[in-house]
């Protein structure tokens, strides 16, 4: 490992913070991009070891939000022809929840579109995480509901809530190019009424919206100042009908260095893989595991994920173990793959290539 890398691995694993530069430089791609997952890896192994945490959104309430937030398939004014629904029941949640669970999942997510939430709506919200758990008592409980008012984070925590998510999602800088509705001040409020409200911090970000490295540091470092205990890195879903429908800019390679960046900003904080992974980290997923110490599990809010036996295949592949879950050492032998070849040479078929 060479000094620059060494340098951050040594800052990283002793909490201190990375200089703006050094930062600038993981993001330029000077270096080979697999030294910089090894040394981000060596970072995530020594506060998370090789363990990887599963979480799960339910989406609680569906399309027909008023704001105007650009990456949005449930914004106003969206065409995309997403799943519109009013409030999920209680026991529909908790089924969905139980199920998630057995798969894996330590973390439940409760989501709802709109600006945020009214008091009836806290308390379907109370009313879902009683449900949640009387089947699920340890389970952790995180709600998203846009911005909170006064009282509301009491409420939720009282409720039994662990944690809540409220992305910054961009820069400060052009967060009025991607909505107009609220502001970035806005958002970190939410977060600090939720944190003083002794819930768990969780904020993070979505890339790929045309962002520039500096609009990228920017965003991490706002959300280093806020000291959450999740990040949730989020890749831009283009959805058709919204305005950044055309947004097809990001790489694996830039992916990963955006996680390596992360990583070293968030040394022993979870660094969690969310939308769009699949879209755009494709095959080279599994070494975003070396990076991100949790991930979501299944769908997301309007779109589809990858299928939870694959996700749990592909971390067992790469020779990590869900948290919460016995230790497996290697992965399931997959005699199902092994395909004895029937093409080719010595055949009357063409060969597979």
């Amino acid at each position: 490992m060479d000094d620059f890398l060494g340098d951050l691995t040594r800052r990283a694993l002793a909490r201190e913070p990375i200089p703006r530069d050094a930062a600038l430089r993981l993001l330029a791609g000077d270096d080979e991009l697999l030294d910089v997952v090894a040394a981000g890896s060596r970072v995530r192994r020594a506060f998370f070891g090789r363990r990887v945490k599963l979480n799960t959104i339910i989406n609680l309430k569906s399309g027909m939000c008023p704001e105007d937030c650009g990456y949005c398939s449930q914004r106003l004014g969206s065409e995309a022809e997403i799943l519109k629904y009013t409030w999920v029941a209680p026991d529909e949640a908790a089924s969905i929840a139980d199920r998630a669970v057995r798969a894996g999942a330590k973390r439940v997510c409760l989501v709802a579109s709109g600006r945020g939430p009214g008091d009836r709506d806290i308390a379907r919200v109370e009313r879902t995480i009683d449900a949640i758990k009387a089947d699920r008592p340890d389970v952790e409980v995180c709600v998203c509901l846009g911005l909170l008012s006064d009282g509301q984070a009491d409420r939720l925590r009282a409720a039994g809530a662990h944690a809540y998510s409220h992305n910054l999602n961009t820069s400060e800088a052009r967060y009025g190019e991607i909505c107009s509705t609220h502001t970035f001040a806005d958002r970190v409020d939410t977060l600090q009424r939720a944190t003083a409200a002794g819930l768990s911090p969780c904020s993070g970000a979505i890339f790929g919206m045309g962002e520039s490295d500096d609009d990228v540091l920017d965003l991490a470092f706002a959300l280093r100042d806020l000291d959450p205990d999740s990040v949730p890195v989020n890749f831009l879903i283009p959805f058709a009908g919204t305005p950044l429908q055309g947004r097809w800019e990001l790489t694996p390679e830039r992916c990963l260095r955006i996680l390596a960046l992360f990583r070293f900003v968030f040394p022993d904080v979870e660094v969690r893989l969310a939308g769009g992974r699949e879209i755009h980290l494709r095959s080279l997923q599994p070494l975003a595991l070396h990076l991100a110490n949790s991930i979501f599990l299944g769908d997301y809010l309007t779109s589809e994920g990858q299928p939870g036996a694959d996700d749990r295949q592909m971390i067992a592949d790469a020779g990590f173990t869900i948290e919460g879950a016995e230790e497996q050492s290697l992965p399931d032998a997959r005699h199902d793959l092994v395909v004895l070849r029937r093409r080719g040479a010595g055949t009357d078929l063409p060969a597979n290539a």
